[in-house]
């Protein structure tokens, strides 16, 4: 059955999801799992000692990369074992998986697919994306901006509101949006602001390790970390810490384990106590939130999105700052991915749907020269312009770092633990 797919590649999780074309007897959009906990899978790639590559296991530091999908646009490459990659390739490389596994779970390839990425992304960014994206194969592929692909979600759960803000808050992330969106035009963003030192899901949970710290003292503190015990100890702590953040935003208190040389020891954690520690960073966020919507009004509806925005405290904050209505899904880290999948089916299922050629369009396709450079059209003759006086030479030494395409990373390597996916891009396109 033909479908779409929608992928959000996050800094530390990967998600996707699908709609079918042909919706009879099925829910508009569908999320993929992906084999990591909460369906996702990590953002990572790695290359096994068999040179095969490995999507979402983090391992050896010298042949694995995370982080990648963020520094798209950065000159310096990540190097992978051997050889220096460019970020977009990387970000390339994990879609192709995805699609991967997508098309060998459907039998077949998705007849277009939507890639989120973050709303300051300017042209330069997109480009290089794209560029990447056309050389591992992926030709039917648009791009939209994470807070677009949310509000969409939003209009299709039935949600309204001609002008909705956006407050995204994930494990590393933040963004605070503005979106206008009316039933018959597709969203516009308006404004947008990324908080990159803004304190995100990663600093609440050293907020539930530095309470454990204090509370069990130097049992914990005198600790060798060059220790290769103490090294596990330190890492299940962080990730029950984790899974006690994510259990507050349900129970009234939650004990944390601490798995000390004579035993295991619980430290009690309350919500009242974890929201104390963590309120400052809420309200830094909330009034990055309330600046970005001040210069476009009132919005009608605060939109809640990413997996850290399920802490109670966050909504509570929002709502007593903005005089709005605050709408967030049972699973917030999954609303960006979904309406990047509902955008995808609007390009193939009718031309209203296809993007205005404009900066701030929700989706550019490849297909569509005169979306290259969305700049529109003036309408102006010929006549009008001049041509520009010539510009002197510059001579420019570029930096000779040596980089290995995304072409020779996907032909080289094959995906580790599973047959390499016989629904490839060129079969889809029929090269």
């Amino acid at each position: 059955m033909p479908y779409v797919l929608g992928v959000d590649v996050g800094t530390t999780r990967t998600a996707a999801a699908i709609c079918r074309l042909a919706r009879v007897g099925r829910p508009d959009v569908e999320v993929v799992g992906l084999g990591g906990p909460g369906g996702g899978v990590a953002s990572a790639v790695r290359i096994t000692p068999d040179g095969e590559f490995a999507v979402g296991e983090v391992g050896d530091p010298w042949l694995t990369a995370t982080g990648f999908a963020r520094r798209i646009g950065d000159e310096v490459p990540v190097l992978l074992g051997q050889d220096w990659v460019a970020p977009e390739d990387l970000t390339a490389l994990l879609v192709v998986w995805v699609a991967g596994q997508v098309a060998d779970r459907e039998g077949e390839p998705a007849a277009h697919i939507a890639v989120t990425h973050p709303p300051g992304w300017g042209a330069q960014r997109k480009e290089l994306f794209q560029e990447a994206l056309r050389h591992a194969g992926l030709t039917r592929c648009s791009l939209v901006a994470e807070p677009l692909a949310a509000v969409e979600n939003h209009f299709a759960a039935g949600g309204g509101g001609d002008v909705q803000a956006v407050f995204s808050l994930g494990s590393h992330a933040f963004s605070a949006s503005v979106v206008r969106r009316s039933l018959d035009q597709p969203p516009e963003l308006v404004g947008s602001v990324e908080g990159h030192d803004h304190p995100a899901g990663v600093d609440f949970d050293d907020a539930v390790l530095g309470h454990v710290r204090t509370t069990v003292g130097r049992e914990l503190t005198d600790l060798d970390p060059a220790d290769p015990w103490v090294g596990q100890v330190l890492a299940r702590l962080r990730f029950d810490g984790e899974a006690a953040k994510r259990a507050l935003s349900a129970l009234a208190e939650v004990a944390v384990p601490v798995h000390l040389v004579d035993g295991v020891r619980e430290v009690v954690l309350t919500r009242p106590r974890f929201e104390d520690l963590i309120r400052p960073a809420v309200e830094l966020a909330v009034d990055t939130l309330v600046r970005t919507t001040t210069a476009h009004g009132d919005p009608d509806v605060v939109l809640l999105v990413g997996g850290s925005a399920r802490v109670p405290l966050v909504a509570e904050v929002v709502s007593g700052a903005l005089r709005a209505r605050i709408a967030i899904e049972a699973a917030p880290e999954t609303s960006v991915v979904k309406g990047a999948a509902l955008l995808a089916r609007r390009v193939v299922e009718g031309p209203d749907a296809e993007p205005e050629a404009r900066e701030t369009s929700v989706l550019r396709r490849f297909d569509d020269p005169s979306l290259r450079f969305p700049v529109g059209e003036l309408g102006l003759p010929d006549d009008e312009f001049a041509a520009p006086p010539p510009r002197p030479p510059v001579d420019i030494t570029p930096l000779d770092l040596p980089r290995r395409s995304v072409k020779r990373v996907v032909r080289g390597l094959k995906p580790a633990g599973s047959r390499r996916s016989t629904h490839t891009a060129d079969d889809e396109d029929g090269r």
